[in-house]
């Protein structure tokens, strides 16, 4: 959905319900502002960095959203109290009359914020709970002591009180006089600053004048949504708006000229930010675009305090057009003197902004561009970011992982733009310390670290995950990069198996002629609707056809073996022995002659790994019930047995079944019970009849995510983490353990008799592994639901986040859970979309992590792990996403009809590995494992090839250039220069 910001600009974004407002007719240049899709693997890599020691943590609340006493011990009325005591103004006809009751729970406050370690508390004061008139010819002493014993629990805790003078709660009596219209709220407002100072100056060193002062004059005075209701937005935000600045410069400057030298403080004012992001960031004109919205929100107040005491020329202009149009005798945006001008320029100390969002959806890298936006548009200023949050619509969120994960990335958005950007950033607070009134949503959103009973009359505070999550960043000072996820250098075992892998659908044109038959994915794929794109395997990456071309492939990646998987139609049309379609088999026999002649090395060989089955089930026997007919443990006894007579002598390494759990799902119980059989019989018979002769390894793949428990702190989530495993295992645990895992998920599952568990058991010479992700499992659904980090970086598959961390403990499981068997990774990679970029960062980027993952797990946790096999040589058919992920390292035109392959950076990279046999140190010099090939036999696209080292950091320092200017800022030389040494070290 398209948002024209000429009509439209989201207000407390995910504050709760949105709120819309409707800037006056054209005002607002139009410019339609879309979120973009970039495939930008700098822009969403998790930065692991510290801030310095001064850095200010805290927390936000204000008012009247918290302290309720309404009537309390003489406090005044204020617009908020009046509004919410009208019936159908508030969902649920909410009121803020006791909201947490703050009021009276100083105290207990004070406790959470001490237990969370905080460094700041950023609340409001209530003007009519001081001057319950507005005015100073009455001071309210009860309100005043409220605030003093805030302020000493505070001061007295070592946490810097942080105060806002005005958060849209005016005193009814002001409003009465017409409110922020009238120019008589600057002296009133003046003088209750200028009691504040004097009352709470000696200990409150950083003051607020205005909170979201764009909000106060668009919603209160423009669209009306909020009190005092009026709804002029041709000409009344704007009015508000100059009497806001000329409130605020007066209190600067009260502040400024009686207190600041004897006090000490700062005084600033706090506008609301959302980043708003160029339709095609490369574009000019939506550049402009974006840089005026902001201008229009933002600028309309920073832009006369922070820079000439003046609204932006773009403002100035673009409402002055209309007013002309409209044969108005002056422009609706007021004009400063220029005495005003210089009276109002550079009247704040500090740079404060709330912010919650981008537009148009939730996106952390938003806020880093932000940042980036305020430290050229205003000189990198000091900045603090005063709220920010996530608010949840449920009556209980203890378990709060959306805050969580919130707080996560846009967290590391600000590391990210200290560290690396440079910005002036000084200190960060979340909203909000505990659940609260959310204005026209009433309690209905909870943005809170601490969850508030509203039906219980005690108001009681219960700390969530997040409270805990976040007093941890605070007492690290940031994110640093945990131990156990510390890069290792070092070197695999010398006889450990580098590989790639294929499968035969999926590369191999499939030319009936030549098969005689079909199988199940031709039919499936000739489906109209089944494929993405109506892709079909016919030709796929035609491998029958380019054995040479492969095989060159392999030399240059320098594998000292290949995973290809042989199909049993090409073989056995009709799925039987009764016909051996010699065609078929000979197209193997010549590839395995092929790869066993590619001398990669001195005295070496590229050997074979043959998949018996990758799921492509001759059409014939799926036509008779496929693996719910019983008869095909025999058939596919027969099958592997015609295989092992005719490739035995030359294949050495079998695996008899791809992903059994995935060839299940569908119909699970009689389906998992066969296939378990079925590999029963295919090991025995090799076992028997062919290792003494041909002394190969045959065993089963399966496929396994990493489950993590969402909360590592609740049993139910551990417990649902186990189950997770449990179901993805529970096709190879009969032939390593003799029996079938029972749960009530597989209560239907069929018995194995006592002689059949004795004789799967054992039938395994290795455990084989495919692995991409780690998901997060909760109990919510039997027998496990699943999510993601969205810390975690996505990649071309939607189900595929990468995760390294999870590997390994995967490799850890499996030693454990099955005594140390040799281990074999069969399948690990990652896929992108879109255009092909040879210089393919993010998969880099996987392989250098996950491959680390699989040393750690050899040198630290003593895994037997024996070889790894990276998916896939090169782009091919994904099943039912056709050709439209890739997870190739390998590129290939499917548009060409030659369907010619051309290495992406990841080939290199990962050949690389190879020859170094892992990860050389390089505080130990160079390696001669890193030698660069001759010039003519280099890749460049972009960025030139580098040694391994520092390949995956240069494409980094490529890709970490933002385009375009203004809106969308163009790091200096020096800026991305730190940005490399920086990210060298992740």
């Amino acid at each position: 959905m398209w948002v024209n910001v000429a009509w439209t600009l989201k207000l407390v974004p995910l504050r709760g319900q949105r709120l819309y407002f409707s800037f006056p007719e054209d005002d607002l240049p139009a410019g339609r502002i879309s979120p973009v899709e970039i495939a930008d693997f700098e822009r969403d890599t998790y930065f692991y960095g510290t801030f310095p020691e001064d850095f200010s943590w805290g927390v936000s609340s204000s008012a009247y959203q918290i302290e309720g006493g309404w009537d309390a011990d003489g406090k005044g009325p204020s617009i908020w109290d009046n509004f919410t005591h009208i019936p159908g103004n508030i969902k649920n006809n909410d009121t803020g009359d006791i909201a947490c009751d703050s009021y009276n729970k100083v105290e207990e406050d004070i406790y959470l914020l001490r237990a969370l370690g905080v460094k700041n508390y950023h609340f409001s004061l209530s003007w009519s709970r001081i001057f319950p008139s507005g005015r100073n010819n009455l001071i309210n002493s009860h309100g005043v002591d409220y605030y003093n014993r805030l302020i000493d629990g505070l001061v007295a805790n070592n946490i810097t009180p942080m105060v806002t003078l005005y958060h849209w709660d005016l005193p009814q009596a002001l409003q009465d006089i017409g409110g922020w219209e009238n120019s008589a709220l600057i002296d009133l407002f003046d003088s209750f600053a200028d009691f504040c100072f004097q009352t709470f100056g000696d200990r409150v060193k950083f003051w607020i004048t205005l909170n979201e002062p764009q909000v106060i004059a668009w919603v209160g005075y423009g669209l009306g949504a909020f009190p005092p209701n009026i709804n002029d937005p041709g000409t009344a935000p704007y009015r508000v708006a100059h009497i806001l600045l000329k409130a605020h410069a007066r209190v600067y400057h009260t502040y400024d000229d009686k207190y600041r030298a004897s006090q000490g403080g700062v005084i600033t004012l706090c506008p609301n930010i959302e980043w708003v992001e160029p339709k095609t960031p490369t574009d000019p004109r939506d550049i402009e675009a974006a840089d005026r919205h902001l201008q229009f929100l933002v600028g309309w107040f920073t832009h006369p305090i922070f820079k000439n005491g003046d609204y932006p020329e773009v403002m100035k202009w673009k409402v002055g057009n209309r007013s002309e149009l409209q044969n108005l005798p002056s422009s609706r945006l007021p004009v400063f003197t220029a005495e005003e001008r210089e009276y109002i320029r550079g009247t704040a100390d500090v740079f404060c902004f709330n912010t919650y969002t981008s537009k148009i959806r939730a996106v952390a890298w938003g806020l880093r561009r932000l940042l980036n936006w305020i430290k050229e548009e205003y000189e990198n200023p000091p900045i603090y970011i005063i709220e920010n949050g996530v608010g949840v619509k449920t009556t209980s969120d203890v378990d709060d992982n959306t805050r969580i994960f919130y707080y996560k990335t846009y967290i590391d958005e600000t590391l990210k733009a200290y560290n690396l950007d440079n910005v002036n950033l000084r200190g960060y607070n979340a909203w909000s310390l505990m659940d609260n009134f959310e204005w026209l949503n009433g309690y209905d959103p909870r943005f809170g670290l601490h969850q508030v009973d509203f039906d219980n009359p005690n108001r009681p505070r219960t700390p969530k995950r997040s409270a805990v999550y976040y007093a941890e960043i605070i007492r690290n000072n940031g994110i640093p990069m945990p131990k156990e996820d510390e890069f290792l250098y070092g070197e695999f075992p010398k006889n450990f198996w580098w590989s790639v892998a294929t499968s035969a659908y999926q590369v191999r044109k499939q030319i009936w002629i030549f098969k005689l038959s079909g199988h199940i994915w031709d039919q499936f794929s000739h489906t109209p609707l089944k494929i993405s794109n109506g892709h079909t395997g016919d030709v796929a990456c035609d491998s029958y056809h380019k054995i040479e071309e492969d095989v060159e492939m392999l030399k240059s990646l320098k594998v000292s073996h290949y995973r290809f998987s042989i199909s049993w139609a090409r073989v056995l049309p009709d799925g039987t022995t009764r016909y051996i379609n010699e065609i078929g088999l000979n197209y193997y026999e010549r590839l395995i002659d092929a790869l066993l002649a590619a001398n990669i090395m001195p005295q070496a060989v590229l050997w074979v790994q043959v998949t018996i089955y990758h799921w492509d089930l001759p059409q014939a026997l799926q036509n008779i019930g496929g693996w719910e007919n019983d008869t095909i443990v025999q058939r596919f006894k027969e099958y592997a047995e015609l295989l092992f007579q005719r490739l035995g002598d030359k294949v050495k390494f079998w695996i008899t079944l791809n992903e059994p759990y995935n060839v299940a799902y569908f119909a699970p119980y009689v389906v998992a019970h066969n296939l378990i059989k079925a590999h029963a019989e295919v090991w025995h018979l090799y076992n028997k009849t062919y290792r003494a002769k041909q002394g190969g390894l045959i065993s089963i793949t399966i496929n396994s995510d990493w489950a993590e428990p969402r909360n590592p702190h609740n049993q139910e989530d551990i417990s649902a983490a186990r189950r997770s495993l449990q179901v993805q295992r529970h096709l190879v645990t009969p032939a390593f353990e003799g029996f079938m895992l029972f749960s009530v998920f597989y209560c239907r599952l069929p018995e194995f008799t006592e002689s059949e568990k004795q004789r799967i058991k054992g039938t395994y010479d290795y455990f084989g592994l495919n692995h991409y992700t780690t998901v997060l499992t909760y109990n919510m659904n039997y027998p496990a639901t699943s999510v993601t980090d969205r810390s975690w970086l996505n990649s071309g598959s939607s189900w595929l986040k990468v995760a390294p961390f999870g590997f390994r403990k995967l490799l850890k499981w499996i030693k454990e859970e099955y005594n140390n068997p040799p281990i074999y990774v069969t399948e690990n990679g990652i896929s992108e979309r879109g255009a092909s970029d040879f210089n393919d960062t993010l998969r880099t980027h996987y392989y250098r992590s996950y491959i680390n993952e699989a040393l750690k797990a050899i040198v630290l946790d003593g895994v037997d792990l024996r070889g790894y096999t990276a998916w896939a040589l090169m782009d091919n058919f994904e099943w039912a996403e056709g050709f439209d992920e890739k997870f190739g390292l390998y590129h290939v035109n499917f548009t060409d009809p030659d369907l010619p392959r051309h290495p992406k950076a990841s080939a290199r990279y990962y050949s690389q590995i190879i020859n170094c046999n892992g990860f050389p140190d390089p505080a130990a010099g160079p390696h001669p494992c890193l030698e660069l090939e001759p010039e003519g036999k280099r890749h460049s696209r972009n960025c030139a090839f580098y040694d391994f080292h520092n390949l995956y950091t240069t494409t980094i320092f490529c890709s970490i250039l933002f385009k375009g200017s203004s809106g969308a800022l163009t790091l200096s030389k020096r800026s991305c220069k730190r940005s490399y040494m920086e990210l060298s070290k992740l």
